[in-house]
């Protein structure tokens, strides 16, 4: 388990000096290393490790215990008994995340199975609720027993450059959270430049984030590889400036088991392997779970098919 991130004083001299060329970090983006590399065994246990790093998610105003207890029955089985058995795989994913007040559904439904509950707070998804509401709603979370927090920052004060004043939001957000893990959703679809995406990591990750977050999932934009990208050069500069690792999670967008194995190659790519794991990497598409058991067990099929061909007759 990596250690939390600290966060440091806030020193704006760290990276307003730095600007992203947008044309750069998408080229940048299209060269990362194909998944087409990925087959066969290799490409199966790529996707279990997405599995074993998603975030089963249900955020829904219709939301009720029995559909929470549901997922999260799913959650500790994700694959399901025959795929896993074929796969020889027990996996679990990395967290089942919830609104507040089904927190205590979600805790009761996992207990012994080690999976975390996170919840989303801070007046998600819009983030524009007093600051001392979106405190009291991190406090009640954690009260309810949620071991990871996802908030949304006020966008305004990253559109307008106001550097000091969100990193002052999300500090008193990580202190909110007490021992919860923090994931700061930056929703960089309304952050119009890469730059700004870039200065909101960087400001997030000062502030204390465990994680930092592309989107809530209601932007117009959400996820994308060149917005990743920037977001883990971000990780890597505050890591060699502070020596202290923060995790991060794709959100939004990411629907099939390609953009799955797209993402891992492109964490391994920029963070290296460690980077691989639940404790710093989280998958915020619970659709593409589907696809993902789709493939594998095209994979298992496939497999026994070839075995079935070379048997003696």
């Amino acid at each position: 388990m990596a250690e939390r991130n600290q966060g440091m004083a806030f020193e704006p001299s760290l990276f307003l000096s730095r600007e992203i060329n947008r044309p750069a970090a998408g080229r940048a983006g299209a060269a990362i290393p194909s998944r087409r590399a990925l087959k066969g065994l290799h490409q199966a246990a790529w996707l279990v490790n997405a599995v074993r790093c998603l975030d089963l998610t249900t955020l829904a105003g219709d939301d009720t215990a029995g559909r929470v207890q549901r997922l999260c029955a799913k959650a500790r089985d994700p694959l399901g008994p025959d795929l896993s058995e074929a796969l020889g795989v027990a996996v679990t994913v990395g967290a089942v995340c919830v609104f507040p007040t089904m927190v205590p559904h979600a805790v009761k439904a996992l207990e012994g199975s080690g999976i975390p509950v996170a919840s989303v707070a801070t007046g998600f998804p819009a983030g524009l609720t007093p600051l001392p509401l979106r405190l009291a709603e991190i406090r009640y979370a954690v009260d309810q027993g949620a071991a990871e927090i996802d908030i949304v920052i006020t966008r305004e004060l990253a559109l307008t450059g106001n550097w000091a004043a969100l990193y002052d939001e999300i500090a008193q957000m990580r202190a909110a959270c007490g021992a919860a893990h923090l994931k700061v959703i930056l929703a960089t679809g309304d952050l119009r430049s890469l730059t700004s995406v870039y200065h909101s990591s960087m400001v997030a990750m000062q502030a204390g984030a465990d994680f930092i977050k592309t989107s809530t999932g209601k932007e117009e934009a959400n996820a994308t590889l060149p917005v990743s990208l920037v977001m883990l050069r971000a990780i890597r500069d505050y890591q060699a400036q502070t020596g202290q690792i923060v995790g991060f999670k794709p959100a939004g967008g990411l629907r099939t088991a390609k953009d799955a194995l797209n993402w891992q190659v492109l964490m391994k790519e920029e963070l290296g392997l460690p980077w691989l794991r639940p404790d710093l990497f989280r998958i915020g598409a619970s659709s593409l779970l589907a696809d993902i058991e789709r493939q594998l067990s095209h994979y298992v099929t496939g497999r026994y098919a070839a075995f079935q061909h070379h048997q003696p007759a």
